[in-house]
Protein backbone atom coordinates (compact mmCIF):
# COMPACT_ATOMS: atom_id res chain seq x y z
CA UNK A 1 0.00 0.00 0.00
CA UNK A 2 2.89 2.38 0.81
CA UNK A 3 4.40 1.70 -2.59
CA UNK A 4 1.06 2.50 -4.21
CA UNK A 5 0.86 5.82 -2.34
CA UNK A 6 4.42 6.64 -3.39
CA UNK A 7 3.59 5.86 -7.02
CA UNK A 8 0.47 8.05 -6.88
CA UNK A 9 2.41 10.91 -5.26
CA UNK A 10 5.12 10.61 -7.93
CA UNK A 11 2.51 10.80 -10.70
CA UNK A 12 0.86 13.83 -9.09
CA UNK A 13 4.13 15.73 -8.62
CA UNK A 14 5.33 14.95 -12.14
CA UNK A 15 2.00 15.03 -13.94
CA UNK A 16 3.07 17.63 -16.51
CA UNK A 17 6.21 15.74 -17.57
CA UNK A 18 4.32 12.44 -17.53
CA UNK A 19 1.54 13.99 -19.62
CA UNK A 20 3.98 15.24 -22.25
CA UNK A 21 5.78 11.87 -22.19
CA UNK A 22 2.54 9.97 -22.78
CA UNK A 23 1.62 12.30 -25.66
CA UNK A 24 5.08 11.78 -27.18
CA UNK A 25 4.89 7.99 -26.81
CA UNK A 26 1.42 7.84 -28.37
CA UNK A 27 2.61 10.03 -31.23
CA UNK A 28 5.69 7.87 -31.78
CA UNK A 29 3.54 4.73 -31.76
CA UNK A 30 1.13 6.26 -34.26
CA UNK A 31 4.02 7.24 -36.53
CA UNK A 32 5.39 3.68 -36.42
CA UNK A 33 1.97 2.28 -37.41
CA UNK A 34 1.62 4.77 -40.27
CA UNK A 35 5.16 4.12 -41.45
CA UNK A 36 4.97 0.33 -41.42
CA UNK A 37 1.32 -0.31 -42.32
CA UNK A 38 -0.18 2.66 -44.19
CA UNK A 39 2.77 4.30 -45.96
CA UNK A 40 3.68 2.90 -49.39
CA UNK A 41 5.98 5.14 -51.43
CA UNK A 42 4.82 5.16 -55.08
CA UNK A 43 8.44 5.26 -56.34
CA UNK A 44 7.42 7.55 -59.18
CA UNK A 45 7.29 11.28 -59.95
CA UNK A 46 4.76 11.63 -57.10
CA UNK A 47 7.34 10.77 -54.43
CA UNK A 48 7.84 14.37 -53.30
CA UNK A 49 4.15 15.10 -52.72
CA UNK A 50 3.40 11.70 -51.17
CA UNK A 51 6.35 11.67 -48.76
CA UNK A 52 5.92 15.31 -47.73
CA UNK A 53 2.23 14.73 -47.04
CA UNK A 54 2.96 11.91 -44.59
CA UNK A 55 5.73 13.93 -42.95
CA UNK A 56 3.94 17.28 -42.52
CA UNK A 57 0.16 16.77 -42.79
CA UNK A 58 -0.19 14.65 -39.60
CA UNK A 59 2.03 17.13 -37.75
CA UNK A 60 -0.27 19.97 -38.79
CA UNK A 61 -3.34 18.02 -37.65
CA UNK A 62 -1.68 17.34 -34.28
CA UNK A 63 -0.89 21.04 -33.94
CA UNK A 64 -4.56 21.94 -34.47
CA UNK A 65 -5.60 19.30 -31.94
CA UNK A 66 -3.10 20.76 -29.49
CA UNK A 67 -4.82 24.14 -29.74
CA UNK A 68 -8.27 22.58 -29.50
CA UNK A 69 -7.63 20.63 -26.27
CA UNK A 70 -5.94 23.60 -24.56
CA UNK A 71 -8.49 25.26 -22.25
CA UNK A 72 -6.58 28.57 -22.42
CA UNK A 73 -7.39 28.78 -26.15
CA UNK A 74 -11.11 28.97 -25.50
CA UNK A 75 -10.72 31.18 -22.43
CA UNK A 76 -8.74 33.61 -24.55
CA UNK A 77 -11.17 33.64 -27.49
CA UNK A 78 -14.61 33.29 -25.89
CA UNK A 79 -16.60 36.50 -26.23
CA UNK A 80 -13.66 38.63 -27.39
CA UNK A 81 -15.25 39.54 -30.73
CA UNK A 82 -18.88 39.75 -29.67
CA UNK A 83 -20.90 42.87 -30.65
CA UNK A 84 -21.06 43.92 -26.99
CA UNK A 85 -17.27 44.14 -26.96
CA UNK A 86 -17.37 46.52 -29.94
CA UNK A 87 -14.88 44.28 -31.71
CA UNK A 88 -12.17 44.69 -29.13
CA UNK A 89 -10.10 42.09 -30.97
CA UNK A 90 -9.25 44.61 -33.69
CA UNK A 91 -7.11 47.24 -31.87
CA UNK A 92 -3.37 46.75 -32.09
CA UNK A 93 -2.86 46.64 -28.33
CA UNK A 94 -5.21 43.70 -27.82
CA UNK A 95 -3.71 41.88 -30.80
CA UNK A 96 -0.25 42.33 -29.27
CA UNK A 97 -1.48 40.84 -26.00
CA UNK A 98 -3.09 38.01 -27.94
CA UNK A 99 0.24 37.25 -29.62
CA UNK A 100 1.95 37.33 -26.24
CA UNK A 101 -0.40 34.63 -24.99
CA UNK A 102 -0.19 32.67 -28.24
CA UNK A 103 3.52 31.92 -27.80
CA UNK A 104 3.27 29.66 -24.69
CA UNK A 105 0.09 28.07 -26.05
CA UNK A 106 1.89 27.25 -29.30
CA UNK A 107 4.85 25.82 -27.38
CA UNK A 108 2.52 23.34 -25.64
CA UNK A 109 0.68 22.50 -28.86
CA UNK A 110 3.97 21.78 -30.67
CA UNK A 111 4.89 18.81 -28.46
CA UNK A 112 3.04 16.21 -30.53
CA UNK A 113 3.82 17.67 -34.02
CA UNK A 114 7.54 17.96 -33.32
CA UNK A 115 7.57 14.44 -31.88
CA UNK A 116 5.95 13.16 -35.08
CA UNK A 117 8.47 14.94 -37.32
CA UNK A 118 11.48 13.87 -35.21
CA UNK A 119 10.44 10.21 -35.07
CA UNK A 120 9.57 10.24 -38.76
CA UNK A 121 12.99 11.65 -39.64
CA UNK A 122 14.74 9.01 -37.53
CA UNK A 123 12.69 6.31 -39.27
CA UNK A 124 13.63 7.93 -42.60
CA UNK A 125 10.82 6.37 -44.68
CA UNK A 126 8.89 9.60 -45.31
CA UNK A 127 11.98 11.73 -45.93
CA UNK A 128 13.58 9.17 -48.23
CA UNK A 129 10.46 9.00 -50.35
CA UNK A 130 10.00 12.77 -50.51
CA UNK A 131 13.68 13.56 -51.15
CA UNK A 132 13.95 11.01 -53.94
CA UNK A 133 11.46 13.08 -55.95
CA UNK A 134 13.11 16.43 -55.23
CA UNK A 135 14.83 18.44 -57.95
CA UNK A 136 17.57 19.36 -55.43
CA UNK A 137 18.34 15.67 -54.87
CA UNK A 138 18.42 15.16 -58.61
CA UNK A 139 21.05 17.89 -59.00
CA UNK A 140 23.05 16.41 -56.12
CA UNK A 141 23.08 12.77 -57.19
CA UNK A 142 22.65 12.97 -60.96
CA UNK A 143 25.26 15.59 -61.82
CA UNK A 144 27.21 14.51 -64.93
CA UNK A 145 25.35 11.19 -65.04
CA UNK A 146 23.04 9.52 -67.52
CA UNK A 147 19.55 10.82 -68.18
CA UNK A 148 18.12 7.65 -66.63
CA UNK A 149 19.42 8.73 -63.22
CA UNK A 150 16.21 10.56 -62.33
CA UNK A 151 14.11 7.44 -62.88
CA UNK A 152 16.53 5.50 -60.73
CA UNK A 153 16.17 8.13 -57.98
CA UNK A 154 12.42 7.64 -57.99
CA UNK A 155 12.97 3.91 -57.36
CA UNK A 156 15.50 4.36 -54.53
CA UNK A 157 12.97 3.99 -51.64
CA UNK A 158 11.85 0.65 -53.11
CA UNK A 159 15.28 -0.82 -53.87
CA UNK A 160 18.01 -0.89 -51.18
CA UNK A 161 20.70 -2.10 -53.59
CA UNK A 162 19.95 0.72 -56.00
CA UNK A 163 19.98 3.21 -53.12
CA UNK A 164 23.42 2.05 -51.99
CA UNK A 165 24.72 2.21 -55.57
CA UNK A 166 23.49 5.76 -56.28
CA UNK A 167 24.48 7.25 -52.91
CA UNK A 168 27.99 5.83 -52.91
CA UNK A 169 29.59 9.27 -53.22
CA UNK A 170 27.19 11.13 -50.92
CA UNK A 171 25.36 10.53 -47.68
CA UNK A 172 22.36 8.31 -48.33
CA UNK A 173 18.89 9.79 -48.03
CA UNK A 174 18.32 7.63 -44.97
CA UNK A 175 21.45 9.02 -43.30
CA UNK A 176 20.41 12.58 -44.18
CA UNK A 177 17.00 12.01 -42.62
CA UNK A 178 18.45 10.62 -39.39
CA UNK A 179 20.93 13.50 -39.10
CA UNK A 180 18.07 15.99 -39.48
CA UNK A 181 16.07 14.08 -36.87
CA UNK A 182 18.84 14.23 -34.26
CA UNK A 183 19.46 17.89 -35.05
CA UNK A 184 15.75 18.63 -34.51
CA UNK A 185 15.73 16.75 -31.19
CA UNK A 186 18.87 18.56 -29.99
CA UNK A 187 17.36 21.93 -31.01
CA UNK A 188 14.10 21.19 -29.19
CA UNK A 189 15.90 20.22 -25.97
CA UNK A 190 18.11 23.31 -26.16
CA UNK A 191 15.17 25.66 -26.67
CA UNK A 192 13.22 23.90 -23.88
CA UNK A 193 16.11 24.29 -21.44
CA UNK A 194 16.67 27.96 -22.30
CA UNK A 195 12.96 28.82 -22.09
CA UNK A 196 12.65 27.04 -18.72
CA UNK A 197 15.65 28.94 -17.35
CA UNK A 198 14.24 32.24 -18.64
CA UNK A 199 10.80 31.53 -17.16
CA UNK A 200 12.32 30.83 -13.74
CA UNK A 201 14.60 33.87 -13.90
CA UNK A 202 11.69 36.14 -14.87
CA UNK A 203 9.27 34.71 -12.33
CA UNK A 204 7.74 37.52 -10.21
CA UNK A 205 7.72 35.26 -7.14
CA UNK A 206 10.18 32.98 -5.36
CA UNK A 207 10.43 29.24 -5.92
CA UNK A 208 8.43 28.17 -2.85
CA UNK A 209 5.75 30.82 -3.39
CA UNK A 210 5.45 29.61 -6.96
CA UNK A 211 4.86 26.08 -5.68
CA UNK A 212 2.21 27.42 -3.30
CA UNK A 213 0.60 29.34 -6.20
CA UNK A 214 0.39 26.16 -8.25
CA UNK A 215 -1.19 24.23 -5.36
CA UNK A 216 -3.70 27.04 -4.77
CA UNK A 217 -4.62 27.23 -8.46
CA UNK A 218 -5.18 23.49 -8.63
CA UNK A 219 -7.35 23.42 -5.48
CA UNK A 220 -9.35 26.48 -6.56
CA UNK A 221 -10.07 24.85 -9.91
CA UNK A 222 -11.20 21.61 -8.25
CA UNK A 223 -13.45 23.44 -5.77
CA UNK A 224 -14.86 25.69 -8.52
CA UNK A 225 -15.78 22.66 -10.64
CA UNK A 226 -17.42 20.96 -7.66
CA UNK A 227 -19.31 24.07 -6.51
CA UNK A 228 -20.39 24.94 -10.06
CA UNK A 229 -21.78 21.43 -10.56
CA UNK A 230 -23.61 21.60 -7.24
CA UNK A 231 -25.01 25.09 -7.96
CA UNK A 232 -26.09 24.14 -11.49
CA UNK A 233 -27.81 21.00 -10.16
CA UNK A 234 -29.82 22.97 -7.60
CA UNK A 235 -30.82 25.59 -10.19
CA UNK A 236 -31.86 22.89 -12.65
CA UNK A 237 -33.89 21.11 -9.96
CA UNK A 238 -35.67 24.36 -8.99
CA UNK A 239 -36.56 25.23 -12.56
CA UNK A 240 -37.65 21.70 -13.44
CA UNK A 241 -39.81 21.35 -10.35
CA UNK A 242 -41.49 24.70 -10.99
CA UNK A 243 -42.16 23.72 -14.60
CA UNK A 244 -43.86 20.42 -13.78
CA UNK A 245 -45.60 21.62 -10.63
CA UNK A 246 -46.72 24.96 -12.16
CA UNK A 247 -45.48 26.95 -9.15
CA UNK A 248 -43.58 30.22 -8.82
CA UNK A 249 -39.84 29.74 -8.32
CA UNK A 250 -38.39 30.51 -4.90
CA UNK A 251 -35.54 33.08 -4.71
CA UNK A 252 -32.25 31.66 -5.90
CA UNK A 253 -29.04 33.64 -6.14
CA UNK A 254 -26.73 32.98 -9.03
CA UNK A 255 -23.80 35.10 -10.27
CA UNK A 256 -24.72 37.82 -12.72
CA UNK A 257 -23.30 38.16 -16.22
CA UNK A 258 -21.11 40.99 -14.95
CA UNK A 259 -19.72 38.79 -12.16
CA UNK A 260 -18.89 36.04 -14.63
CA UNK A 261 -17.09 38.53 -16.86
CA UNK A 262 -15.04 39.83 -13.93
CA UNK A 263 -13.67 36.44 -12.93
CA UNK A 264 -13.12 35.43 -16.59
CA UNK A 265 -10.58 38.20 -17.20
CA UNK A 266 -7.12 36.77 -17.68
CA UNK A 267 -5.18 37.37 -14.50
CA UNK A 268 -2.34 39.89 -14.31
CA UNK A 269 0.08 39.41 -11.43
CA UNK A 270 0.75 42.49 -9.31
CA UNK A 271 3.60 42.26 -6.82
CA UNK A 272 1.99 45.01 -4.71
CA UNK A 273 -1.15 42.95 -4.09
CA UNK A 274 -0.84 39.23 -3.43
CA UNK A 275 -3.72 37.73 -5.36
CA UNK A 276 -3.38 34.28 -6.87
CA UNK A 277 -6.33 34.32 -9.29
CA UNK A 278 -9.18 36.49 -10.54
CA UNK A 279 -11.56 34.85 -8.05
CA UNK A 280 -9.16 35.69 -5.23
CA UNK A 281 -8.97 39.26 -6.48
CA UNK A 282 -12.73 39.43 -7.00
CA UNK A 283 -13.65 38.40 -3.44
CA UNK A 284 -10.93 40.64 -1.94
CA UNK A 285 -12.09 43.81 -3.72
CA UNK A 286 -15.75 44.00 -2.67
CA UNK A 287 -16.92 41.52 -5.33
CA UNK A 288 -14.96 43.40 -7.98
CA UNK A 289 -16.76 46.68 -7.37
CA UNK A 290 -13.75 48.70 -6.26
CA UNK A 291 -12.29 51.26 -8.65
CA UNK A 292 -8.93 49.51 -8.48
CA UNK A 293 -10.37 46.23 -9.75
CA UNK A 294 -12.15 47.95 -12.65
CA UNK A 295 -9.03 49.90 -13.58
CA UNK A 296 -6.78 46.84 -13.58
CA UNK A 297 -9.42 44.68 -15.20
CA UNK A 298 -9.07 46.61 -18.44
CA UNK A 299 -5.50 45.38 -18.85
CA UNK A 300 -5.37 41.98 -20.51
CA UNK A 301 -1.60 41.71 -20.29
CA UNK A 302 -0.76 38.36 -18.77
CA UNK A 303 2.61 37.26 -17.48
CA UNK A 304 2.73 34.15 -19.61
CA UNK A 305 5.94 32.95 -18.00
CA UNK A 306 4.08 32.50 -14.72
CA UNK A 307 2.06 29.67 -16.23
CA UNK A 308 5.17 28.22 -17.78
CA UNK A 309 7.05 28.38 -14.48
CA UNK A 310 4.13 26.74 -12.70
CA UNK A 311 4.25 23.83 -15.10
CA UNK A 312 8.02 23.60 -14.70
CA UNK A 313 7.64 23.39 -10.93
CA UNK A 314 5.07 20.60 -11.29
CA UNK A 315 7.71 18.44 -12.88
CA UNK A 316 10.14 18.82 -9.94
Amino acid sequence: MNRLHKAVDFCIHHQTILGYSIVSLLTAGSEHIFSSVVFKCPCSSGNMLYGSSFLLAPAFVLLLLGYMVNARTWRLLTGKCSPEKHLQCSPWGTCAHFCQLLVPMTAKALVAPLTWIAVALLGANFYECAASGSSLTERLFCKDKSTDCQNQLFKMPCDEELSAKISREWLSLQAQSQLLGWFLIASIMTVALISTCVSHCCSPVSYLQLKFWKIYSKKEHELFEMKAKEHATKLAERNTNCFFEATDPPPFHTPSNEDWKKISILYTFNSQEQYYSMIHKYVSTNRGNSAKFKEEGQDLTVLAFVDEAQESVSGM
